[in-house]
């Protein structure tokens, strides 16, 4: 048995490269957009590309590391992100950018759900809060963080140099797996479901593309409806064959734990509202206050802040408090703060506004991590693979949805109070963060359905 700990580390440290990368390349888009000759906008179906093909390649995750191994998957996935890491800073045109993104997205799909996986089957129950608090903090860590280096690096150095910082880490990261991880896993594979891999990998595509086509604010037409009605199809047939199926590809037997269907079906908003406030602050900051880049993303940078006092003691909360409590009382909190957004103004002295932040960033942790580690506290060791598989796909899809339901708060917005033509006034981003706190609180209120006393066994030290 390898260091559960060490391991765990190694697994965070992949999950922030890949975080990392996605928010972190934001910034450089209009110096790339120039390098290549192009509109900045034009350069939107890179990152969709890499958006894209997780959605896909996703679901084929759990299978692949029961067939061949997660210690060989999570490798190869570290190298091949790696190898299109160099090929995206060597790009020179668009089409070898989009190209090497799709690559790119190859290495993610595999990296991220099976990292995941590999510390849930090395980990022991009454160490799991610890291990999910660890390899959750850098999907909270590196949305923040992201613009503000991404921007650091475009200016003083290039935007290739975005890239090129992967390719120490991911050596690094390779070497340390060949040593940790488990040889010779034990896990009889499931005979290949090429339907459900080809219905779930159809239904994902179509969904998130008709989310980036909201997200980037591309008009509703008959491509996004019918990306929808796509979708939705063959999603539906998705589930249906899942459930006849005796080996599906993607398995929904966990949606019958409680705890798992209440992590995934509220848990999916309030991620998604939890995901919305990074786009809008910055948006807000800038075009209703008039402040300038770098004072927006100081300020952004507060969110950071309560995100790491937080990491030191949510191991300490998550062992005190049940989890239904924490997730109604810091969910409610977490809804509060993103609703108060609408009560800020130019005119706000600047300390309440920071420490909106800091408390926003405070309950944005602590209700991603107990939603993450209640996922997974009653799924037995059989399930955990195709829990572990589906929990990606759906938090794919929720954080996806965040930008897109932050562009669409904003529309209503709109409506509710038309302004003059590319204009958006302060009022509109107020009445989004409304609209979006709403959303979190509806998410909050499934903890409803969970029994006081779940989880009680991975609560309990040694």
């Amino acid at each position: 048995m390898p260091n559960a700990r060490a391991l765990t580390y190694l697994v965070a440290s992949a999950l922030f490269m890949e975080n990392l990368d996605g928010t972190i390349l934001v910034t450089a888009l209009p110096a790339m957009a120039r390098s290549f000759g192009v509109h900045p906008v034009d350069l939107g179906i890179g990152v969709s590309a890499y958006v894209l093909t997780l959605a896909m390649l996703i679901p084929l995750s759990g299978w692949l590391a029961e067939r061949f191994g997660s210690r060989r998957i999570f490798t190869s996935a570290i190298m091949i992100f790696t190898a299109a890491s160099i090929l995206c800073g060597l790009s020179e045109s668009l089409l070898t950018f989009t190209l090497a993104r799709v690559l790119q997205g190859v290495g993610g799909a595999m990296m991220v759900p099976i990292g995941r996986l590999v510390v849930l089957r090395v980990t022991d129950k009454r160490d799991l809060i610890w291990a999910i608090t660890t390899i959750t903090w850098p999907g909270l860590v590196a949305p923040i963080l992201g613009p503000p280096v991404g921007g650091l690096i475009t200016m003083h150095f290039s935007w290739h140099w975005i890239f090129y910082l992967n390719v120490p880490l991911g050596i690094v990261a390779v070497m340390i797996a060949l040593r940790l991880m488990p040889r010779g896993e034990t896990v009889t594979p499931r005979p290949f479901d090429a339907l459900g891999f080809v219905l779930t990998g159809v239904a994902c595509f179509c969904l998130l593309y008709a989310v980036e086509l909201v997200s980037n604010g591309r008009p509703a037409g008959m491509v996004l409806g019918l990306m929808v009605a796509i979708g939705l199809v063959t999603g539906f047939h998705a589930v249906a064959h899942a459930r006849r199926h005796p080996f599906p590809l993607l398995d929904l037997s966990a949606l019958t734990i409680r705890s798992y269907a209440v992590a995934l079906r509220g848990g999916s908003l309030v991620r998604a509202a939890i995901q919305a406030v990074p786009f809008l602050l910055p948006l807000m900051f800038q075009v209703g206050f008039g402040l300038d880049p770098l004072e927006s993303g100081m300020l952004v940078l507060a969110v950071f802040a309560g995100n790491l006092v937080m990491k030191l003691v949510t191991t300490a909360i998550l062992r005190r408090f049940t989890f239904r409590s924490i997730l109604l009382v810091n969910g409610t909190l977490n809804a509060l703060a993103i609703g108060a957004c609408a009560l800020i103004s130019a005119e706000t002295p600047l300390i309440v506004t920071v420490l909106l932040m800091f408390v926003s960033g405070v309950t944005r942790s602590v209700q991603f991590t107990t939603l993450n580690t209640l996922s997974f506290v009653d799924v037995r060791p059989e399930q955990m693979s195709g829990a572990n598989t589906l929990f990606n796909v759906l938090q794919q899809m929720a954080l996806g949805m965040g930008v897109a339901l932050a562009v669409l708060a904003l529309r209503l917005a709109g409506l509710v109070d038309p302004a003059a033509e590319g204009v958006v006034p302060v009022t509109h981003f107020q009445m989004a963060f409304a609209m979006i706190g709403v959303v979190a609180l509806i998410g909050t209120l499934d903890a409803l359905r969970l029994d006081p006393k779940t989880g009680e066994a991975v609560r309990r030290r040694s």
